[in-house]
């Protein structure tokens, strides 16, 4: 996508990962990543559990170079809700800042899988903490972090007093803040508005749309002021990815036409767009 952007376009395979729990597309990161390409993207982000035989570095490498895509990140979900890591989060951690350390500028995106509101204020203490340790052992092998909020009702960071709590607990020596504007405005907070409080921890950012019909719509149907998020990303010269996360409803049922979708309408009507 367009070279005179500080900014990359990439895609992340959430869209195939809702599909039956994920199973549908399990370890057909190949084909996402030929879709994504195909799509007019730069760059994909890959959730790193469910990689398939492309968790091999080297064949990950040949594939995407196969493709003329960059790997932009590696999504570590993760349940996190103990004291600290479990033997089996930290096994899966290190193994994946061992593949991104193979992929350098690619970023570690953290994120909590939701398991429920319960027990609030200490689970979100050990939230910080963990998400912390991890990417600090991220960082000391010069591996960008990005912690990635979401807004399930059973997520303990989906309200603007969650975010307060948990973005202000965040170490900024080894993790930025990654901002979807979609979960954003699923917690009843404006995007931007909500950007522009926590520049400074921006790196990484994660676009879907929102109609709250009940939630979630495709890119370009809903409320979500896209081309005013990304004007303003132009405009203080972000030089990180835009990730395109869409969760419509028609992502469930055709993943790869939803990111041609995606792919198309950046280029058709958010690009020419602006200023």
């Amino acid at each position: 996508m367009s070279n005179q952007l500080p900014f990359k376009f990439g895609s992340e395979v959430y869209t195939w990962f809702m599909s039956n729990d994920g199973q549908t597309h399990q370890g057909r990161l190949g084909h996402m990543i030929e879709v994504i390409a195909k799509a007019g993207f730069s760059g994909i982000q890959a959730i790193f559990t469910w990689m398939g035989d492309l968790i091999d570095p080297i064949k990950l490498a040949d594939k995407l170079q196969e493709q003329g895509i960059e790997l932009a990140a590696l999504a570590l979900a993760l349940d996190w809700n103990e004291e600290t890591e479990t033997e089996r989060e930290r096994e899966v951690a290190d193994h994946a800042i061992r593949v991104l350390s193979q992929f350098p500028g690619a970023v570690l995106n953290t994120v909590q899988i939701p398991t429920g509101r319960h027990n609030l204020a200490e689970r979100q203490k050990r939230l910080v903490n963990i998400v912390n340790t991890v990417s600090k052992r991220a960082a000391d092998k010069g591996i960008p972090c990005s912690y990635h909020p979401n807004s399930p009702h059973s997520s303990i960071i989906r309200t603007a007093e969650d975010y307060k709590i948990v973005l202000e607990g965040l170490d900024e020596t080894v993790t930025g803040w990654t901002p979807d504007v979609g979960h954003i405005i699923n917690g009843e907070m404006d995007p931007l508005s909500k950007m522009k409080e926590y520049q400074h921890l921006i790196n990484h950012v994660h676009y879907k749309d929102w109609n709250g019909d009940p939630e979630f719509t495709l890119m370009g149907k809903g409320k979500v002021d896209l081309l005013g998020v990304t004007q303003w990303l132009k405009d203080i010269d972000y030089k990180g990815w835009i990730i395109c996360e869409d969760e419509g409803e028609e992502a469930l049922d055709d993943p790869d036409f939803v990111t041609l979708h995606d792919g198309n309408w950046i280029q058709k009507d958010l690009i020419p767009n602006l200023k």
